[in-house]
């Protein structure tokens, strides 16, 4: 029996109970995956509160972004073999180029049951391999928070050496934002509540951080900065409720990747700044596989190296999700399975 959490009878984290399942079967062009690690996203606390798609069937298994060694292989298989590290992709069907609703339908941790079990079977066309530096916890960050912001800058962002970015707090994707962009030789600023955590983005590299509770119109301060021109890509994870500011901080003919909600996603908002200042707004969905891959080799040539918050094992999974809905983390909260 393979050891798994789900949500089975409604949504609410109270509901998150520790279960077993029988081992799926392999079928051709598929592995099987022993699970090492699986890492959480705001996504996935949305999920398993009916906040995020109140039609999600249930019983469910959480998480989109999870790590493990190929244990199995089914007949036609050539990009994994057994021994093999895998990561997940979280639109199994989006192999590359754009979107559409064929391609993204089918996500893991919501259509498809998710990485926080011991082990799951996955298309091998829905796998890519481990950059070697990286241990599982690290690797289990990447594919949606990862790809998430190396969408947003270079895929989708174009990001040049010399621009300027705009990273909004220290949740996964505003810190792997932060490292890519310092890694394309761009200047960047961030903002946050928390003294700490200024200075912990010090250290990653941001240029300027600003404390939004005690500075409040950030927008135009990071404006000012600039020598009045505007960032030109703000990392916007905070929804309608930081946009009104984030538009202030872009430049005119720069662009606002939209991201997240966690300042909400329903208020009223004046988009007039955005026509105004002929604002690109980019909604980013994670990434296909071919920027996965892509990203993997930037990770590998440069070393880098993920920031994790805490890693939590396997048995304390209630634990992780109430880190992440405390907003006190730094970088991602992990779960070893």
């Amino acid at each position: 029996m393979v050891k798994t959490w789900e949500l089975k009878e409604a949504f609410g984290l109270d509901y998150l109970q520790r279960t077993e399942r029988a081992p799926e079967p392999l079928g051709p062009g598929q592995v099987r995956v022993r699970v090492r690690a699986a890492a959480l996203n705001y996504r996935d606390l949305l999920i398993a509160r009916g906040l995020y798609d109140p039609r999600q069937p249930l019983p469910y298994v959480p998480l989109s972004d999870g790590v493990g060694e190929v244990v199995e292989v089914g007949a036609e298989v050539t990009r994994a073999a057994v021994g093999e590290r895998v990561m997940g992709c979280f639109a199994q069907g989006w192999i590359a180029g754009e979107p559409s609703m064929e391609r993204i339908r089918h996500t893991l941790g919501s259509r498809l049951d998710g990485c926080l079990r011991e082990e799951m079977v996955l298309d091998a066309s829905g796998v890519v391999r481990v950059p070697e530096h990286l241990t599982d916890a690290e690797a289990a960050t990447l594919p949606c928070a990862g790809l998430t912001a190396f969408s947003a800058l270079f895929t989708l962002g174009a990001l040049c050496a010399g621009q300027s970015v705009l990273v909004l707090g220290s949740g996964g994707v505003s810190v792997f934002a932060l490292a890519f962009a310092r890694l394309a030789g761009a200047r960047v600023f961030a903002t946050t509540s928390s003294d700490a955590k200024a200075e912990r983005l010090r250290e990653l590299g941001a240029e300027h951080v600003l404390n939004y509770r005690q500075e409040p119109g950030w927008g135009r301060r990071v404006r000012e900065l600039t020598g009045g021109r505007g960032v030109d890509l703000v990392v916007e994870v905070g929804g309608v409720g930081t946009l009104d500011q984030s538009l202030r901080a872009v430049r005119a003919g720069g662009t606002v990747a939209m991201i997240g909600v966690l300042a909400g996603g329903k208020e009223p908002l004046n988009i007039l700044p955005a026509v105004m200042k002929q604002v690109r707004m980019q909604g980013v969905l994670v990434g296909h596989r071919d920027g996965f891959e892509a990203m993997n080799r930037a990770i590998e040539s440069s070393g880098m190296r993920p920031v994790v918050d805490r890693v939590f094992p396997f048995d304390d999974a209630p634990a992780a999700f109430s880190r992440l809905a405390s907003g006190e983390h730094f970088g991602k909260v992990v779960i070893e399975v």
